[in-house]
This record gives structure tokens, sequence and C-alpha cells, in this order.
């Protein structure tokens, strides 16, 4: 979990958080809450050596969480997560076992009320760098593109449309902001700044090779992973930088259909998501942004449900 992110039950907890025996909840975020065991004291993040990440249903467009939630998305969101942490051995995780042995009883430390949507972990100091990777050109970088030919100050080819794959992949660090601050792009410079220059290469390093395997074992099922990102920290006893926070999921990553990418017509075609682009898209249509968003339409969350289970099928039926 992010160092930004120690805070008090009585600072952060929210209604949106669960009541769990035995645990403490310590923050409620747009998508996730965490908690810690109460028996722990204070039940705080800034102590604590191990947390529970639940994932819930709610989706979030523009800043704002929608109503209604995205029905299974947490335990679909988690189950990816999974798959892939199992598939990424390269490099240590955060996960921990979340079943103890108690005499001759195996007993398991997720509560049920959260189970398949819930990750245990261990606490670590976490690095305030969200470590982008982009294989493809679209989205922001696009758009940065048509102005200067670069994507985060790296100079590309001339001539590149929306949606084609880059000559390489590129690190594009992100600066987590506090909370209730905006992420902010920055160079490679700005994080050797941050957390010095041997923490910084390793990240770049570790986000690029995660990415290149991460994105070939997605295209033998047909996927593309555009781009993504991931959140890494250090173990509090080792030392040792430690890949943490969701991996690969629909919420982190960008991913589009091969078949389709290579066969479309147009580049709107050849990239449709296999996220919550489709709510983005009709909220944009039906909302200016002011006041209280509208409550998403039933065909609208379907569609989104749908989307997520597919990638979850396609990846893990390869």
């Amino acid at each position: 979990m992010r160092e930004n992110e120690r805070v008090s039950q009585s600072e952060y907890a929210s209604p949106a958080s669960i009541a769990l025996d035995g645990w403490t909840p310590v923050y409620s975020g747009k998508v996730r809450d965490l908690y810690v065991q109460a028996a722990d004291a204070p039940a705080d993040l800034a102590t604590a050596s191990r947390v529970l990440v639940v994932a819930s249903d709610r989706v979030s467009a523009f800043d704002h969480v929608l109503e209604p939630g995205i029905p299974g998305k947490g335990e679909l969101l988690t189950t990816l997560s999974l798959w892939w942490f199992d598939r990424l051995t390269d490099v240590p995780n955060h996960l921990i076992a979340d079943h103890e042995l108690v005499g001759d009883t195996v007993r398991g430390l997720i509560p049920a009320e959260v189970a398949g949507r819930a990750l245990l972990c261990s606490m670590l100091d976490m690095f305030p760098i969200e470590c982008v990777v982009r294989g493809y050109l679209t989205g922001s970088g696009y758009k940065e593109y048509l102005v200067s030919q670069s994507v985060c100050g790296i100079a590309l080819p001339a001539g590149l449309q929306n949606g084609d794959r880059l000559p390489e992949p590129i690190y594009t660090p992100a600066w987590k902001a506090p909370m209730g601050q905006h992420d902010e792009n920055i160079s490679f410079e700005r994080t050797v700044e941050l957390v010095g220059p041997a923490v910084a290469a390793e990240l770049r390093d570790l986000s690029l090779a995660l990415y290149r395997t991460a994105s070939t074992i997605a295209e033998a099922a047909g996927v593309i992973l555009a781009d993504t990102k991931f959140e890494f920290g250090a173990n509090r006893q080792t030392g040792i930088t430690t890949l943490a926070d969701e991996v690969l999921t629909s919420d982190s990553s960008r991913y589009w259909d091969l078949a389709r990418w290579q066969n479309a017509a147009t580049p709107e075609e050849r990239m449709e998501s296999f996220d919550k682009q489709i709510v983005r898209n009709w909220l944009a249509a039906h909302w200016d942004e002011t006041g209280t968003p509208p409550l998403l339409p039933p065909e609208i969350v379907e569609q989104t449900a749908a989307r997520y289970r597919e990638l979850l099928e396609r990846l893990t039926a390869a």
C-alpha cells in the first residue's frame, strides 16, 4: 500500500466499508477498501504488518464514483490480479498466505463476506512512482504526439497513427500525488530526484521487463496489452523492491482484441478496450460534469461487466 495512504480509521474510513469481524477499516477509496486486523494496536496502516485489500464493485469515471456498481467487478479484478501474480514470478510481490495452520486445522484469514475479492498483503514502504509502460500509441500519449511527436518527452518516429504499435515499449512514469491531488507525468530524471538513481533505474527496468512478459502472454491469448501501470514498494524487513497493488487488471491496463486491431477499418474499432470505456463514453455523452452524475442504465452496466468477464475468460483459457 502507498506510503501516503497510511491514514487513521477516524479520518478516512468510509460508510462504503462493510463490517468484517476481526478487521478494522482504515481507508476507503473510489474502488478499494483497506482493513487491518483489529488486534493490531493502534489499528492503522502505519504500524500494521499486513493489510486486507478488498476490491469493491464500485466504478468511477471523471473523478466520481458512479451508481450502480458493476456486479462481480471486484471478484473479476481480484481473480485477474492473482492469475497474473502467479505468472510474474521473476519479481517478488506483496501477497502473503491467506490461510494459517492452527493445531491440526487450516483456517482461512479472509472473511467470508469478501472471499473472492480480497487480497492479504504485506505492508511495504511504497515508492511514490506510478510505473507506466506504453507499448502502443493511444489516449493522452497520442494527443501529445500530435503536438510534439513525443510522449512524456520521449521522441517517437513521424507518421504514427492512433493505436499504432511503438517501435519499443516506453517507460513514462507518473508521480503519485498525495490524496486529493492529481497524479502528474514526470521525467525519468525527476524519478531519480524522488527515489535515487539506483531505485529509479530498477523501477524502470522491472516495469519494462514485466510489460514484455505480460504482453507476450496476452498476445498468445489473442489480446493486446496496449499499456499498463505497476506500483512497487520496499519490503520493510529486507528492503527488496516488491511488486504491489493490483496488477494488469482492466482498471490498471488497456487491453484490445488482437484480431480486431489487425483487421478493423477504423482506429476506433481496433481500439475497443476490455474495461470501463463503455461507461466513460456513455457518461461523456449524457453528463456535463456538473452536479451529481446520472445513474448508469442497466444495459451499460451489463455491457461493462461483460467486457471484464470476456478479458478474464480470454486470458485464463489460453
